[in-house]
């Protein structure tokens, strides 16, 4: 396995017992990825990132590159709520799968799961996805800075509602550090992995989950939350975690001509896609195997995290690619080699989706991803 580490901290992974791609167990430490290029900033616990002070807000930068965070997780002020700064109005939204063109609903019956294919361990056959209906709730974040009929930027997120991501913005916003942008934070249709519909959703490498949002999710958005999004790709972005990172990816990839900046926590750039597609046979392991390096420079901005206790499923190593660090960490190389605009964290004392690693560096990850827009 083509690891990024030193021989000297290289430490032997836990064993496992049979489990699902998506149920992990936490593996012993990793080291830090010392050969990803540039090299890697070390920074002290508690610390993120800096970005220059010593210019106007409209034009401040943040480094690109990788980044190692300490051991230790200080929440970021602007990730506590501050009674002092203008607060955000929320609107819930609930979608049925009745009214969706795009997904109608599956599930895969509980307590099962799939099995590998003998002629093609990159494949998962999975038999116990059938029809099922869901409902979901879409929260819709608008700051109080929003002037109702103007055209405003916007962040969509998956696995909603993602209250640090509204706090975040009710303080940043107020700071003008990230422009008055609206937040779209989406519920999964349920359940997870390959025959799911959550699975279907993120870890499909297709168009067809951006659509979604494009065509049934922000008419809703505008209407019931009495907003207008802008049509401006590079003033929209994506975000999430584990596969709904992957996701915000995959949107973005799919449809650069719609959303130009991408923020993942523990990116699920593994081969998590079900039904397998001979096109894109290794899932989003593809990413930064062939998809990035082979392809034309897409007008992307990537911010990524991953934990050094990140997943790893030795159960599902069938195929050499569901490690979850290994793949964050070559997705920074793919990236690098591509000249793409990116800040990768490896952060220290941290597992999957880490929540004191969302609370520290979350700011400075959304302050990072909107760089060159104007506040």
């Amino acid at each position: 396995m083509h690891c990024l580490r030193t021989t000297a901290f290289a430490l032997t992974l836990l064993a496992a017992t049979t489990l699902a791609p998506a149920q992990s167990p936490a593996p012993a430490v990793r080291a830090a990825p010392p050969a990803v290029r540039p090299a890697p900033i070390e920074l002290p616990g508690g610390v993120v990132p800096p970005v220059s002070r010593e210019v106007p807000l409209a034009v401040r930068a943040a480094p690109n590159g990788n980044f190692i965070l300490g051991p230790t997780h200080t929440p970021a002020p602007e990730s506590i709520v501050n009674p002092s700064v203008p607060q955000g109005t929320l609107i819930d939204i609930t979608m049925s799968s009745a009214d969706s063109k795009l997904y109608p609903g599956i599930a895969r019956t509980p307590g099962t799961f799939g099995t590998p294919d003998p002629t093609n361990p990159a494949r998962l056959i999975v038999t116990t996805s059938h029809p099922a209906p869901y409902t979901r709730h879409v929260t819709v974040y608008v700051p109080k800075q929003y002037v109702p009929g103007t055209v405003a930027p916007f962040i969509v997120g998956a696995d909603g509602p993602d209250h640090l991501l509204f706090t975040v913005l009710d303080n940043l916003i107020a700071e003008h550090k990230v422009p008055i942008m609206i937040a779209i934070s989406i519920q999964n249709g349920g359940g997870d992995a390959q025959g799911s519909e959550r699975g279907l959703e993120y870890d499909t490498l297709s168009p067809r989950y951006a659509e979604f949002v494009e065509t049934e999710v922000l008419p809703l958005v505008e209407s019931q939350a009495h907003v207008r999004l802008t049509h401006e790709a590079d003033a929209r972005a994506t975000m999430g975690g584990s596969s709904g990172g992957s996701c915000a990816l995959i949107m973005a990839w799919y449809h650069p001509d719609l959303y130009h900046r991408v923020l993942t926590y523990s990116g699920t750039y593994v081969n998590q896609q079900w039904p397998w597609n001979p096109k894109t046979p290794q899932g989003a392991w593809g990413f930064h195997t062939t998809l990035i390096p082979h392809s034309p420079r897409k007008p992307l901005r990537l911010w990524m995290e991953v934990g050094d206790r990140d997943l790893y499923n030795p159960n599902d190593m069938r195929d050499n690619l569901h490690d979850w660090v290994v793949a964050n960490e070559d997705m920074a190389k793919a990236l690098a080699a591509k000249h793409y605009p990116y800040q990768f964290i490896f952060a220290r004392n941290a597992g999957h989706v880490d929540h004191a690693v969302r609370v520290q560096t979350l700011p400075e990850a959304l302050e990072y991803l909107w760089q060159g827009y104007p506040r």
